[in-house]
């Protein structure tokens, strides 16, 4: 599956969904996976993929917190106490200055500034120390599943199992409870349309942290990052922020911090 197909999943949703029985148990997991299967058959999802799908198991978990996410809800000061703003901007000061020709690098190629990068990885991992315990191809095909938002997770859903064909994950992958992987926390869809082998080594390993924020520059330079402009609310690039995540004391955060960084 090429980043192109994958925008064609994305037009076809009403007619993918609408063919595949949903749920909100894991009653009918196993049958939806049986319908799942022949959709990835009939999109070019080979052994590795559907071997993948086979072993995946409903994720209780994942349900669980997709149902519970609270902390989007706080005011912009209480969201930023609880997401440890202040640890973050400490620590990415110093690894800015640790490596400072690093983020210079993707800063020449993406036009994306160290601070955003920084900001991101610590807010989405703790720069790498936790990204996740929940198995990414069962997270993913679980939310692809459960009736409360089929439509959007079917094609991410799709492209992980493209990502296992592709050897980028495994079937055993661990991500966050929505399947969300690596470093930066990635999609599968926007992995595999915005992943970028930043090492070198003929694959793209979002594990990897040169891997991962090459390709979260990328992301944001495909998003419409402007070089050179600003990305505090009511700047261009604050909008591209948003692209990253939806909720608005999210994108706040992200900029007061990255700022401060970059200060």
């Amino acid at each position: 599956m090429r980043p192109l197909l994958l925008a064609l999943f994305l037009a076809q949703f009403p007619s993918i969904s609408a063919a595949l029985t949903c749920g909100n148990t894991a009653t009918g997991f196993n049958a939806w996976k049986a319908e799942f299967a022949q959709l990835a058959r009939r999109n070019g999802i080979g052994k590795a993929g559907l071997s993948a799908l086979e072993q995946a198991s409903y994720a209780t978990a994942t349900i669980r917190a997709d149902r519970g996410q609270k902390s989007f809800k706080y005011s912009l000061e209480k969201f930023m106490q609880v997401r440890g703003a202040e640890t973050i901007v400490a620590q990415g000061r110093k690894r800015k200055a640790r490596n400072p020709e690093f983020y210079a690098a993707l800063e020449r190629q993406y036009g994306v500034p160290a601070g955003i990068l920084i900001a991101l990885h610590g807010m989405e991992t703790a720069f790498g120390s936790f990204m996740g315990d929940s198995p990414v191809v069962a997270a993913i095909t679980t939310l692809a599943y459960d009736c409360r938002r089929s439509d959007f997770f079917i094609p991410h859903a799709l492209a992980a199992l493209e990502l296992v064909d592709r050897k980028a994950i495994t079937a055993n992958t661990k991500g966050a409870k929505h399947g969300e992987l690596g470093h930066t926390q990635f999609l599968p869809g926007n992995a595999l349309t915005y992943g970028v082998d930043a090492t070198g080594d003929g694959k793209v390993d979002f594990y990897n942290m040169t891997d991962a924020l090459a390709s979260t520059a990328n992301f944001l330079r495909q998003k419409g990052w402007k070089p050179g402009r600003g990305y505090q609310p009511g700047e261009p690039n604050f909008e591209v922020i948003k692209q990253w995540n939806a909720a608005s004391v999210y994108q706040q955060a992200i900029a007061i911090m990255a700022r401060r960084i970059d200060s």
